[in-house]
């Protein structure tokens, strides 16, 4: 599979834009590559792609074989994949607190961040019932029709709501998905004033799920927390329940994390 070419910015330095498809093209491919294959596959000169090779080698992005001369990915992005995922320490601190709220609820209990304009799961632990709903650590989902998408977006600037939107849209997956801006601005400021958000069979007819907000240090809200369940379940005492543990969750990884009520950068 070939790499998207990015569209054009002017504020892109070239050189280092094509070193970055190389790598995501051997990432793609993960095998050794000729020089030649390279080449012929991102259709650009053998010489130009020879001199990012040797560049990005000698710097040991990307490894050459002693043998056979080909090329693959080097150990440096390994290593450099390592200290990133230090340093999303949320994980480690959110996951006691995750599995406190999995055992009292049963219910699906998911961690997640906002990339690209779209929710990215970082962590989960699965319902404890018979019948589970499916999701995917790294999985991807829209934000303005997910409880973790509109908790994270509740606390964006109104112009970064407006580029999520333009960049993504607003698709109905079901009857009940939002798919006004101005309601949805409505809605977003409902889960500012009550502090937690719901997706109530939005992305999906059998699907409802809360979601709260977790700060770090200075207030930013940069992950939230959810729980999932059936919407035949997920109602009623059990709703309450849900939500008033899910919020004390949230408290407790922002409390974890550094944040202390008024220390809101604003």
């Amino acid at each position: 599979m070939l790499v998207p070419t990015p569209r054009r910015n002017a504020s892109h330095v070239q050189s280092v834009q094509r070193a970055l498809m190389l790598a995501e093209l051997l990432a793609q491919e993960n095998r050794e590559m000729t020089l030649t294959e390279i080449s012929k596959m991102i259709n650009w000169p053998k010489s130009t792609v020879h001199g990012l090779l040797t560049t990005l080698r000698d710097f040991r992005y990307v490894d050459q074989s002693p043998t056979t001369g080909h090329y693959r990915l080097g150990v440096r992005l390994f290593e450099l994949g390592n200290i990133v995922a230090r340093g999303w320490d949320i994980r480690s601190i959110a996951m006691p607190a995750m599995q406190r709220l999995n055992n009292l609820l049963g219910e699906m209990v998911q961690l997640a961040t906002e990339d690209n304009g779209e929710v990215l799961y970082l962590e989960k632990q699965d319902s404890t019932h018979i019948m589970r709903i499916v999701s995917e650590i790294g999985g991807r989902l829209p934000m303005y029709c997910s409880g973790l998408g509109k908790i994270l977006l509740a606390y964006k600037t109104p112009a970064e709501v407006k580029w999520i939107l333009s960049k993504h849209g607003m698709r109905a997956m079901t009857s009940r998905t939002i798919t006004n801006p101005s309601q949805l601005e409505k809605e977003l400021a409902k889960i500012r004033r009550q502090g937690y958000a719901i997706d109530n069979r939005e992305i999906m007819d059998s699907l409802r799920c809360v979601a709260a907000p977790i700060r770090d240090r200075d207030g930013q809200v940069k992950y939230a927390i959810s729980v999932s369940g059936f919407a035949n379940s997920l109602q009623g005492e059990h709703l309450d329940k849900t939500l008033e543990a899910l919020q004390k969750m949230a408290r407790d990884i922002s409390f974890v994390m550094g944040y202390r009520e008024g220390n809101e950068v604003t």
